[in-house]
């Protein structure tokens, strides 16, 4: 049995030396014939790809990928577990929130025949509340509205097994939802329970921009309901017109009172316009994405590596 642990990094140099030795402590317990670190830099501006070079030249189970930007978390994830090589892959991030010491667990539960083991958070530790209300109802949400089912309060920090990552292959979307992809696969799934802890170092490189953006990739990717939203959102907007067309006609001939103006016109107008903006902004953005997977661009680019088969 062979383990890979595919670690994106962005911008994590004081977390890189703190979670490689937890990392080996926990391996280190573990029976596998052979073991390696995939260290994928998602375009770090500080000195994080310098500190794994330097693990790398001490230490044989540590290899890099340096993609040539910054392609965002899902596809450094991606890039980690195209070029893994284990029978069992561990997805894990730098900032030591997720307890690399779970890992023990979640590999003996691997063991006895599941394909997944992901990891749900009980607590959130050192996040602010409208950070953990919206991560709360946001899982919620698109649980409650995608057909496929998606764990919630879960993150990417799991351990799949081979026939998991060769799935995910033939899934080549560039909007990735990795934990949504996964659980689209189906295979046996289980989870092990754990507490947040708080980064260690730095900054997270998920700001709000990024966090929306996530979101809206998960509800496209796995949901047409805001579709189905704006084709009822229209049909009760024209029975709501043909309501007011029926009340002005009235009022206009049979109780002859009626004010000419505009503001009733401008409320109505206002509203229904809102309406199909909104509507076309929701189909704008399944079209974008369809526009940008039709183009066939790759996912990433690999700048520098430390394995052959990138090299070659």
């Amino acid at each position: 049995m062979t383990l890979s642990v595919v670690i994106p990094v962005y911008n994590e140099e004081g977390n890189i030396i703190p979670l490689f030795e937890r990392l080996s402590a926990v391996v280190s317990t573990l029976e596998f014939d052979s073991v390696e670190f995939i260290f994928v830099n998602d375009g770090s501006v500080d000195s994080t790809l310098d500190t794994i070079k330097k693990l790398h030249s001490s230490k044989v189970s540590v290899a890099y990928i340096d993609l040539s930007r910054n392609f965002g978390h899902q596809i450094a994830v991606t890039a980690g577990l195209d070029r893994s090589v284990g029978e069992l892959i561990v997805i894990i991030d730098a900032d030591l929130q997720d307890p690399p010491e779970l890992i023990a667990e979640m590999v003996a539960k691997a063991q006895t025949g599941f394909d997944v083991v992901y990891a749900r958070r009980r607590k959130r530790k050192g996040e602010s509340f409208l950070k953990k209300a919206t991560a709360k109802y946001f899982y919620r949400l698109l649980a409650s509205i995608t057909s496929v089912d998606i764990p919630i309060d879960t993150g990417d920090f799991r351990i799949v097994s081979r026939r998991v990552v060769e799935a995910l292959k033939q899934m080549p979307e560039r909007e990735k939802f990795l934990r949504g992809q996964i659980a689209w696969i189906g295979f046996n799934q289980t989870y092990v329970e754990y507490d947040r802890d708080e980064r260690v170092a730095g900054d997270t490189g998920y700001t709000w921009r990024k966090m929306i953006r996530f979101a809206l990739d998960g509800i496209t990717s796995f949901s047409n309901f805001p579709l189905k939203m704006a084709t009822i959102s229209g049909f009760v907007m024209s029975f709501v017109s043909f309501l007011l067309m029926l009340y002005a006609l009235y009022s206009r001939f049979i109780l002859k009172v009626y004010e000419p103006g505009w503001t009733s016109l401008m409320l109505s107008v206002l509203f229904i316009g809102g309406i199909q903006l909104l509507s076309i902004g929701i189909i704008g953005e399944y079209v974008g994405r369809i526009s940008n997977n039709v183009k066939q661009r790759p996912l990433y680019l690999v700048k520098e590596s430390s394995t052959k088969e990138l090299e070659a």
